[in-house]
């Protein structure tokens, strides 16, 4: 069973984070998902989702899902020798950003990331702000400089989407697709249109 680490913090945009969790139980992966004290107030107002209720993800899926306290840097997660195939922080704040970026963890979160940079290990971070200032610029340059992979959460409007879902899709299966896992959440350029041409 292939392992993940998810994180969700307090920038608007939960609603990927939450998706990324069930597509990857799906899956039948582990996630270890790690949700900060702000991404906790703003899950509920933003998806009518409490972090207690997450658990429920595991019903219908193959997967399991392991919640860990954001202030537990007793967890396993906080150390190298816990094996993931990556992680990634979805949404991520700017805080959480500069935090990781210039290794001052302060949190389990944080701890986990940097041990992702710090084990070689793939690190998505899908930053959630507008506009950007020069401190974000250069913080999102110090992380991929490190190794992180930047994927900010802008849709495109090529595949034509419906609905809110189908914009939250096409980042989530963007997110996938850097992870290594196949996915059909998204219709990707030159598919669908030379199908249809």
């Amino acid at each position: 069973m292939k392992r993940y680490i998810v994180g969700i913090t307090g920038a608007s945009g939960s609603i990927y984070g939450l998706r990324l969790v069930e597509e990857l139980l799906k899956k039948g992966a582990e996630v270890h998902l790690i949700v900060t004290k702000a991404g906790s107030k703003v899950m509920p107002f933003e998806t009518d989702i409490v972090p207690d209720k997450l658990l429920e993800l595991n019903k219908s899926c193959e997967g399991t899902l392991v919640l860990h306290d954001i202030e537990d840097l007793f967890a396993s997660v906080a150390s190298g020798s816990f094996k993931t195939e990556g992680m990634v922080i979805v949404p991520c704040s700017m805080s959480t950003l500069g935090e990781v970026a210039w290794g001052s963890s302060k949190n389990l979160l944080g701890r986990a990331a940097d041990v992702c940079i710090k084990e070689r290990r793939k690190l998505i971070v899908v930053p959630r702000e507008t506009p950007l200032s020069p401190i974000h610029l250069r913080n999102m340059l110090t992380l991929c400089e490190a190794g992180a992979v930047i994927l900010p959460a802008m849709p495109g409007f090529y595949h034509k989407p419906k609905d809110i879902a189908a914009l939250v899709d096409s980042i989530v299966g963007r997110i996938m697709d850097t992870l290594g896992i196949e996915n059909e959440l998204y219709n990707r350029w030159g598919e669908d249109y030379e199908k249809n041409n």
